[in-house]
């Protein structure tokens, strides 16, 4: 039954927006129906900045999903990420009233939502509060301090902002392509459902992800986020500086930098040469791979120190922060050859190219495994998900409501499966719940 349960992420990127619809197969795989690409043209940076274009390549990458699939495509689950998004810890406690009595989601939800109002700067907002550790009375790091007895409850977060403006504009622009918002996630948190495994993430792994206009980096370590960033340089950046250093139109840039381009210059011989057609019968341009490479390496260089810094400031050099399983590079600019050399030169950690490929379906398309479909992928993941997680609860209902006989047991199976959904309930995410007072502002900015 679950089978017919169909979800769609849509991927707003600096270079290309993605639609993909897609469904669970019986072995809990993914089953990709249909794929939508468009060019991106309102996007820069992750932040929408012309909102008609915008709207117009939404509604051709989802024109082309429903086409490719058979599929109406109502519902989305959108991913945010761009310039705007920082991230801070901070640390917070409540005092119980009752404390002989258990600690529960209620204490928990409670000190959460004194996170939640922080001062943040002008036109900023809290999107994300994920709890690192809690300590009870002056017991530290625990995991999960629901039914425990304390007094005094505290926690170390996570906390992940954003401009208003800039999420709202990106859920306005899906609400004016004829979609709504089923959910709103972290891009760099979508990325690492579809390549990261539960054992990197135990072990400490930082997530790279380089798109277009920006590099996400997510890092995990004891199975919990640990820490995000967001670095306002993509592989754009590379290609606007190839088109510079050589003189020649972005188009061949790109095409250089996919076809010929590397991230270490030690790799071409100065004898190496490319030539470039010119321009309305100008003469064609000669250059050399050595020369482009050495473009290519200064700003990626650029790239990965940012990041690295950001790993440090997390504290990876520190016994308890080390990252153990290294670095995951994903996204479309991690395909640039001899990229992974350079990160393990520059950091000295172990370092993997992130497939989305263990949670597609054996019979998928070869190029839906590219890492610059790691985003989308997550996004689908995370939306069957939530289809599934209300569709146990409606189904279990069905089931107890239908038994004829034994009043009495059928009344207990139900007080108990009422029970687990509101416990589902209030554990729900605090950014779905963000989600839910976005839709609210979306229908009424109408």
């Amino acid at each position: 039954m679950e089978n017919n349960k169909i979800a769609v992420g849509l991927d707003i990127g600096t270079t290309k927006i993605v639609a993909m619809i897609g469904r669970k197969n019986e072995y809990g795989k993914l089953e990709v129906l249909g794929i939508g690409k468009a060019k991106s043209l309102g996007v820069k940076r992750g932040v929408v900045n012309n909102i008609t274009q915008t709207i117009h390549s939404i509604q051709q990458a989802i024109d082309e999903a429903q086409s490719v699939s058979g599929q109406q495509i109502e519902n989305v689950v959108v991913g945010i990420a761009g310039q705007h998004i920082r991230s801070l810890h901070h640390s917070d406690y409540i005092t119980r009233e009752k404390s002989d009595e258990v600690i529960n989601e209620d204490d928990i939800e409670n000190l959460v939502g004194q996170v939640h109002k922080l001062v943040m700067l002008p036109g900023e907002e809290i999107i994300h509060v994920l709890p690192q550790e809690f300590k009870v009375d002056s017991q530290p790091e625990i995991k999960e301090p629901i039914g425990m007895y304390g007094g005094r409850l505290e926690a170390n977060f996570h906390v992940v902002v954003g401009q208003v403006s800039s999420i709202r504009n990106i859920g306005r622009c899906v609400k004016s392509a004829g979609l709504s918002l089923s959910d709103i996630t972290l891009e760099p948190l979508a990325s690492a459902s579809a390549v990261l495994s539960q054992e990197e993430k135990e072990a400490g792994v930082a997530l790279i992800d380089i798109g277009g206009g920006t590099t996400d980096l997510a890092i995990f370590k004891d199975g919990i986020i640990r820490h995000t960033a967001v670095i306002p340089f993509g592989g754009n950046v590379i290609t606007e500086d190839i088109k510079e250093g050589c003189s020649i139109i972005e188009k061949q840039a790109e095409l250089l930098k996919i076809k010929f381009g590397s991230a270490w210059p030690g790799e071409n011989k100065e004898t190496e040469i490319v030539s470039i057609p010119g321009l309305r019968g100008r003469e064609p341009k000669e250059i050399t791979l050595k020369n482009l490479s050495k473009i290519i390496h200064a700003r990626v260089q650029e790239i990965i120190e940012h990041v690295y810094l950001e790993i440090k400031n997390y504290g990876h050099e520190t016994q308890k922060g080390k990252l153990i399983a290294g670095i995951v590079l994903t996204g479309g600019g991690s395909q640039l050859k001899h990229l992974r050399q350079l990160v393990e030169y520059i950091t000295g950690m172990d370092v993997r190219i992130g497939y989305p490929n263990e949670h597609l379906a054996g019979d998928s398309e070869e190029a839906l495994s590219s890492p610059s479909y790691a985003t989308a992928v997550g996004l689908l993941m995370e939306g069957l998900q939530k289809e599934s997680c209300e569709v146990e609860y409606e189904v279990e209902e069905e089931q107890i409501n239908d038994e004829p006989e034994e009043i009495e047991e059928k009344e207990v199976l139900k007080e108990v499966k009422e029970s687990e959904y509101k416990t589902k309930e209030k554990s729900k995410s605090f950014f779905e719940k963000f989600t839910e007072r976005f839709k609210e502002f979306l229908d009424n900015a109408e």
